[in-house]
């Protein structure tokens, strides 16, 4: 079965919106297991600071059917799909990388890795090992290499987390 690793975020009332949605994971994928939480400041848009954390476990759900559970789990916290790509939001779930599947036309894995640190850093915290799809570079090695600025990352302690 495949490894999978997801980027959660929120800034409306995150901490109750980021622990539901860990509680749910932790029911459906025994293993899981997560990052610190982070605190960051919003990105492409003026809003309030979001709770980011990256989590990682084995799934026997199809590439397809792992999106879709994402999905539920960012309606069950209220999500709304307003179109804009840059917004308040009470929960983002984005699966980031799937075992090792390559799907750049479904953006797997996913950009945001390289893009920002509140997804790269965390990600090492719980994957430094990990080879990176289509690279011969580990995640820890890529985070060694990147340019992206940790110090926007101010650890949170959420007690769900520490379950």
């Amino acid at each position: 079965m495949p490894r999978a690793y997801i980027s959660l975020g929120s800034n409306i009332d995150p901490e109750m919106h980021i622990c539901a949605c860990i509680q749910r994971l932790r029911q459906d994928f025994p293993d899981l297991i997560c990052s610190l939480a982070y605190q960051t400041p919003a990105e492409g848009f003026a809003g309030a600071p979001f709770l980011n954390l990256t989590a990682g476990f084995t799934t026997g759900q199809s590439y397809t059917e792992l999106k879709q559970y994402l999905r539920t789990l960012e309606d069950a916290q209220g999500r709304v799909r307003n179109g804009e790509k840059f917004s308040s939001r009470t929960l983002d779930a984005d699966l980031l990388l799937y075992g090792d599947l390559l799907l750049p036309e479904q953006n797997l894995p996913h950009k945001d890795i390289l893009g920002y640190a509140f997804v790269l850093y965390p990600l090492m915290e719980i994957a430094p090992a990990l080879t990176y799809p289509g690279r011969q570079q580990t995640v820890s090695e890529l985070a060694s290499q990147s340019a992206l600025p940790r110090h926007t990352l101010s650890p949170i302690d959420l007690d769900c987390l520490r379950q």
